[in-house]
C-alpha cells in the first residue's frame, strides 16, 4: 500500500551550503539540518522567474522547510526565510571566499560524521551570520570554524599542552599527525615552528576569544592559517579545493 503523503513529508531547520543545476529549471541542493544531518533534496522550478522561494534556497541561506522524501533525492515543498546572510556574504569577496570554505567543510565532515550534525549545524550559522555581518577578519571567522569544526568532530588540537604525552605547555613545534602542540622529546621531524604569538592566535580562534584574536598581527595569522589548513586536510584527507581561493593577509 502507497504511504500516503502527510507519512512521507517531514520538516526541518536547514543551512544551504551547495547548490547545482538539474534540467532546465530545477536544482539540486545540498543542506545541512537542525535535525536530520545532511540531506541532498530536489527543489523544483526554482530557475524559473515565476518561483515563490527560489532566492531562499541559495547558497548561504537559513530556511524553514518542508520536504517529502523521495527515492534518491528528497523533494522540497516549502520553504520560508529565517536567516538571509547570502547578500551580506556573495557582495563581498572575501567573505564569500570564507564562506565557500565553510561550506565545503562542512559537507564534507558531516557526510563522513552525522551524529554530530546538529553541533556543526549550529557552528555553521554561527559562521554565516558573523561573515554576513563583517563581526571580524573573514579569514579569522574561517579558521574559527574549522578548528572548532575539527574539536567538533572529534579532532580537537592542543595548543599548549603536548599533544601526545601532556606535558605541560606552552610548547615550540607543532605536529599535524600528533594532534597540534609538542614537546621536544615527542616532536617528531619536520615539525612546525610556529611563533608564540601565533600559538597564542590558535588558542584564541578555538575557544572563541576574539578581543585576542582581533587584536593579532598579520605575521600570527598568516601562520596560523597554514598550520589550520596543514591540520584540516590531514583529517580530511584531501585537500579542499575552496581554501585557495581564500584571501589571506
Amino acid at each position: 500500500m502507497a504511504k500516503s503523503f502527510a507519512s512521507r513529508t517531514y520538516r526541518d531547520d536547514a543551512v544551504v551550503l551547495r547548490t547545482h543545476k538539474l534540467g532546465e529549471a530545477d536544482r539540486i541542493l545540498v543542506l545541512l539540518t537542525r535535525e536530520h544531518g545532511q540531506v541532498r533534496a530536489v527543489a523544483k522550478g526554482v530557475r524559473r522567474t515565476s518561483s515563490k522561494f527560489g532566492a531562499r534556497l541559495e547558497p548561504f541561506m537559513v530556511v524553514e522547510l518542508q520536504l517529502s522524501h523521495g527515492r534518491n533525492l528528497d523533494i522540497v515543498t516549502q520553504a520560508q526565510t529565517k536567516g538571509a546572510y547570502g547578500h551580506g556574504i556573495v557582495s563581498d569577496y572575501a567573505r564569500y571566499t570564507a564562506a565557500a570554505a565553510v561550506a565545503e567543510t562542512a559537507e564534507r565532515l558531516t557526510d563522513i560524521d552525522g551524529e554530530s550534525a546538529k553541533a556543526h549545524y549550529q557552528l555553521v550559522i554561527g559562521a554565516f551570520a558573523a561573515l554576513s555581518r563583517g563581526a571580524h577578519a573573514p579569514e579569522l571567522i574561517l579558521d574559527s570554524y574549522l578548528l572548532r569544526a575539527l574539536a567538533t568532530a572529534g579532532w580537537a588540537p592542543s595548543f599548549t599542552d603536548c599533544a601526545r604525552c601532556g606535558a605541560p605547555g606552552p610548547h615550540t613545534a607543532f605536529s599535524a599527525p600528533l594532534g597540534g602542540a609538542v614537546c621536544p622529546v615527542c616532536r617528531p621531524p619536520g615539525s612546525a615552528s610556529p611563533s608564540p604569538e601565533t600559538m597564542t592566535l590558535l588558542a584564541a580562534l578555538l575557544s572563541g576569544d576574539w578581543p585576542a584574536a582581533d587584536a593579532s598581527g598579520p605575521q600570527p595569522r598568516h601562520e596560523s592559517a597554514g598550520l589550520v589548513a596543514g591540520y584540516l586536510q590531514w583529517h580530511l584527507e584531501r585537500v579542499l579545493r575552496s581554501l585557495q581561493h581564500v584571501e589571506r593577509v
